[in-house]
């Protein structure tokens, strides 16, 4: 039995950091990762508010988060270049338990995910999350992006409502009876931020595109003293202070209530931060530790709570800007969130003249950006189970729960796996083989049923499996027997090409074992591979004379099953010699 090694062990969790600094850090890479951080937080300034408003919160609670979650990611994350913070992934979550359960009861959801971070990460757990099935990732990332989309209708044509419904289709009735209240200020402010952030990716993709349409959109509604709705006038001056400290009131008797929107928190912050911290790997030829940043996840998501701050995750736009900007390691990180506390503490008086309908339009982009129309509609072109899937997740995220969507969704692309996997299995009466020089059985491409059977003694038959033998398939093994017009003497069952075999498989053998035995059939079960051979042996799936009988190959097995029939025949009757 292997020794636990501790170190080993502790290993999988350290820091990026950690291994800069032990590598050397010299004052030319400081001098990059500053002006990366730098980058990086003129990027994400108009981004933390936006995405703080649209989940029901305020602008400085994203700014909080982006602060005190980013500079923990990076400080003990696993990636030396991913970026945390707010994300558009949680804004749905988000914005429905603000409203069911208030403010505590987002900072208990954010506790909790945090702590369900750090134990998947100590459980290593990180690399399950590479078998996330791609239509359900696609389903619901487009189904956000539509959520995020139709959450700022009202602030993108400046309509009058005291609240805006959480349901889907709710929202867009409401719309409609408020499209009256429509303010031309807010819907030009819309239009001039959607029309300076796309022009400006298109002719300077380098330039801080979110950050010039706030200022440009800011700029014209103060000179033209445009009627629109700003920071200003629906939360008040953004305080200019250090984000606090506090254990707040947390309703800890509503855990269980609130556990299904912590799980669904945790699964995004994961997925989310491994998807970002992957792509970083192919633009720098790095590798992150994937459980070491689920631990550092979770204590950023605990941090941000205990903050008053959001959920958070590695967020993938601004950690390629990190890379683009020629940020290397986790110093860039933490130096955007020491920036971004910078800009608040000088910035805040001026952040009051912001209109919301600029702040619209930069979400409006992002949730366009987070559809990837492309990649749904290549998704579509796939074979029918992922469209499934996809549509599936889609549109219960849309319409229904984003908790309800993920789960219809892998349980749905389990059952198109499983499905998939039970077809493939081939059950034939198999093709004839011969043996090759090292004695493997190679198979004569072409030749019938008829002429294997031909080469078998009398009263032996032959059945051959291809594909694991598991619970989606091992009812082929149930009429078997009816495959034949008269029941053989020997049944002998190829599974040289059963790679894997689980407990219904065994299961199933057992029974084809006991119906042949009532038939009087002896069964040879031949070419068994390592794992079959392991499983039928621990579940104690025995030799039996009469019964059951094993053969390395089938050339064996024909050996045997001639034998066996030889011995039930007996001796030749006495007679007259012709």
């Amino acid at each position: 039995m292997a020794r636990f090694d501790h170190r080993e062990f502790l290993r999988l969790f350290e820091p990026k950091l950690v291994s800069v600094l032990r590598e050397g850090y010299g004052l030319q890479a400081l001098r990059a990762d500053a002006i990366a951080g730098l980058t990086v937080a003129i990027v994400a300034l108009p981004l933390a508010m936006a995405l703080a408003i649209a989940s029901g919160s305020t602008p400085e609670t994203g700014l909080h988060t982006a602060i005190v979650a980013g500079f923990l990611i990076s400080a003990l994350g696993g990636s030396r270049v991913q970026i945390g913070g707010p994300t558009a992934a949680f804004i749905p979550v988000v914005f429905v338990v603000l409203q069911q359960h208030g403010a505590g009861g987002l900072i208990l959801c954010t506790l909790l995910a945090g702590l369900i971070l750090i134990a998947a990460g100590l459980l290593r757990l990180g690399t399950l999350m590479r078998y996330m099935p791609q239509p359900v990732i696609t389903g619901f990332t487009a189904g956000i992006a539509v959520s995020i989309f139709s959450s700022q209708v009202k602030d993108a044509l400046g309509l009058e409502m005291d609240q805006v419904p959480a349901e889907f289709l709710e929202r867009w009735s409401a719309y409609g009876e408020r499209l009256g209240t429509l303010q031309p200020a807010a819907l030009a402010m819309t239009v001039l931020g959607l029309a300076v952030i796309v022009g400006l990716r298109r002719w300077r993709p380098k330039w801080p595109g979110f950050l010039i349409a706030l200022a440009a959109s800011t700029l014209a509604t103060t000179l033209l003293a445009l009627p629109a709705d700003t920071i200003g006038t629906r939360f008040g001056e953004l305080p200019a202070t250090l984000p606090r400290f506090e254990f707040p009131r947390i309703p800890f008797d509503r855990t269980l209530e609130l556990l299904p929107s912590a799980l669904t928190i945790a699964f995004l912050a994961g997925v989310e931060s491994l998807l970002s911290a992957v792509v970083a790997d192919g633009m720098t030829g790095g590798r992150h530790r994937s459980n070491g940043e689920l631990v550092a996840q979770g204590v950023a998501n605990v941090g941000s709570a205990l903050f008053g701050g959001l959920p958070a995750t590695g967020a993938l736009a601004r950690t390629a800007t990190n890379v683009r900007a020629g940020g290397r390691t986790p110093v860039a990180g933490m130096l955007h969130a020491v920036f971004l506390l910078l800009f608040m503490l000088l910035l805040a008086p001026l952040m009051r003249y912001v209109p919301l309908a600029a702040l619209a339009a930069v979400l409006l982009v992002v949730a366009w950006n987070m559809s990837e129309v492309e990649n749904f509609r290549t998704t579509l072109s796939a074979p029918w189970g992922d469209r499934l899937v996809l549509l599936l997740t889609f549109f219960l995220t849309v319409l229904l729960d984003l908790t309800i969507a993920i789960q219809a969704g892998v349980v749905l692309a389990a059952f198109v796996f499983m499905f998939r996997m039970a077809e493939s299995v081939e059950a034939s009466s198999g093709v004839r083989t011969s043996l090759d020089e090292s004695g493997d059985e190679k198979p004569h491409a072409g030749e019938t049923d008829l002429g294997q059977r031909a080469q078998l003694p009398d009263g032996v038959e032959a059945y051959q499996i291809g594909g694991p033998l598991f619970f989606g398939a091992a009812n082929r093994l149930d009429t078997l027997l009816d495959q034949f017009f008269e029941p053989p003497k020997v049944l002998i069952l190829r599974m040289r090409l059963v790679p894997v075999i689980d407990a219904s498989g065994v299961h199933a053998l057992r029974a084809l074992t006991g119906r042949c035995h009532r038939k009087g059939i002896a069964l040879i079960v031949s070419g068994l591979q390592d794992q079959p051979n392991r499983v039928i042996a621990k579940m104690r799936l025995e030799q039996g004379p009469g019964e059951l009988h094993f053969a390395s190959d089938f050339a064996r097995a024909v050996k045997l099953a001639a034998s066996i029939v030889e011995r039930e025949a007996g001796p030749p009757a006495p007679g007259r010699s012709e």
